[in-house]
């Protein structure tokens, strides 16, 4: 699988991510009833705090990729593709790109979350290799389901 061109995002770009991870998440809304977490981000702050990988064609924001870098593992704190370019394979190539990264800065395992009512969430990262292993209660009626998948870095 060829790598996606990606660059990072700066500050100016934040606009840009809020409206693309709004319009990727709406989906989810009408199911749990309220904005899904990456909805209502600070995309400010995440851009200094976080990485944020961008996926553009010609000056149009398509795809992003949220990560954490921790002490032990790789956290995927979000993937947002636009409901118009879903279905052919950015958040694949998304997911390459989270584990490539996890693998060059030496650490063995990415990890994710997303909500227990995303049943088709679950089935995507489940068929790449992600395994649940933990179920947290985050607010009344909101089941968080964390999932990991360890990385070879030989």
């Amino acid at each position: 699988m060829a790598p996606l061109p990606l660059r990072r995002a700066t500050l100016i770009d934040a606009d840009k991510a809020r409206v693309v991870t709004r319009s990727a998440y709406a989906k989810w809304v009408p199911l749990i009833a309220r904005e899904p977490k990456p909805m209502t981000a600070d995309y400010e702050r995440a851009i200094i705090d976080h990485i944020i990988d961008l996926y553009e064609e010609n000056g149009q924001l398509l795809a992003l990729i949220e990560v954490v870098p921790l002490a032990d593992h790789l956290l995927i704190e979000s993937i947002a593709v636009r409901p118009d370019q879903q279905g052919f394979g950015l958040g694949d190539k998304l997911l390459q790109h989270a584990e490539d990264r996890a693998r060059a800065l030496r650490l063995t395992e990415t990890r994710l979350y997303t909500n227990a009512a995303f049943a088709s969430n679950l089935a995507f990262y489940a068929k790449r290799g992600y395994i649940e292993y933990m179920r947290e209660t985050v607010a009344p009626g909101a089941v968080a389901v964390h999932m990991r998948k360890r990385i070879s870095i030989d």
